[in-house]
């Protein structure tokens, strides 16, 4: 397997543990043509703190059992916004509200958006 066909497998990992804690609006932006930062965001919210750290906990343990283990984790106590660092994925929990103010998808609209049930 390629390392291409690795990290979107990973990609399709992390969507499929946001799903199974019900996470919202999950989106994948594929940003690897127009930053050097990743190569893919994961982006998704949840509805209280504590569906935002069952999402966060949720990613890291599916990602894990994949083998792929994170670089940092940042934001889980306040958890309006978690972000996941994997390297090449960055995934990003927010609350609804902070979702709306920081906007990340308008932001990174140069990116390629990805269907998460294409993956």
């Amino acid at each position: 397997m390629d390392e291409a066909q690795k990290l979107r497998d990973y990609v399709k990992t992390a969507v499929h543990a946001l799903g199974e804690k019900k996470g919202e609006d999950i989106r994948v932006i594929d940003i690897s043509g127009v930053s050097v930062v990743a190569d893919y965001f994961v982006i998704a919210s949840g509805d209280s703190v504590n569906q935002v750290h069952a999402l966060s906990d949720s990613v890291e343990e599916e990602l894990a059992k994949a083998g792929l283990t994170e670089h940092r984790t940042e934001g889980y106590q306040a958890a309006g916004w978690i972000l996941l660092d994997y390297g090449s994925i960055v995934i990003h929990i927010f609350s609804r509200e902070d979702r709306l103010f920081y906007d990340l998808e308008r932001i990174w609209r140069d990116g390629k958006q990805i269907a998460p049930d294409s993956l």
